[in-house]
């Protein structure tokens, strides 16, 4: 296993785009975004120690921004604390530690209209989401965004599973709407 070094003086010219473009699918807003990214190079420089080498610096700093991004959600929520989410880092294969550079498209193998098109539609995304109720539009992001399952949200949330999917339900139609107006 490659151990990979750590250099916190190239975090923000490396990563801070991928990062952001990471945080900015999954709240609400830019600035939450930004806060957010800073957030998790504070505490990867705080953390510094515990880095192992074991993943690269990109997949390590990423799994402190997905801790920061669900900390988001507890605190936006009224049962702050009361749900608990577990995020395993194990993988049953040789490349334990890579599992985000498999899943994630790489954000360099992309031409310039694809980053274009790509932008648009998350912006005529992002607006349609913004016009939803605030509680189906959180409850939407829980569940196809951030792809949290169905009793994390509604332990977070304090709702039943058949609540869950009707606020589901209702959000994709406002949102196939809202889309077949202003992007189609």
């Amino acid at each position: 296993m490659t151990n990979h070094q750590i250099e916190p003086n190239n975090w923000i010219k490396l990563y801070s785009d991928y990062l952001f473009n990471y945080t900015i699918t999954r709240v609400s807003s830019r600035e939450i975004a930004q806060d957010l990214v800073s957030e998790t190079f504070l505490a990867g420089l705080k953390s510094m120690a515990n880095f192992k080498g074991e993943a690269s610096e990109r997949t390590w700093l990423i799994s402190i921004l997905k801790r920061k991004i669900i900390d988001h959600y507890r605190k936006i929520n009224s049962n702050k604390g009361k749900a608990e989410v577990r995020m395993s880092y194990n993988s049953d294969t040789e490349a334990e530690g890579d599992w985000l550079e498999e899943r994630v498209a790489d954000p360099f193998d992309k031409t310039a209209e694809d980053t274009l098109v790509n932008s648009e539609l998350g912006d005529a995304i992002y607006d349609c989401l913004g016009k939803l109720p605030e509680k189906q539009a959180e409850v939407f992001k829980m569940k196809t965004i951030l792809g949290y399952d169905t009793e994390t949200i509604c332990n977070e949330l304090n709702i039943t599973a058949s609540n869950l999917w009707v606020i589901i339900h209702r959000a994709r139609t406002a949102l196939a709407g809202c889309m077949e107006k202003n992007w189609f």
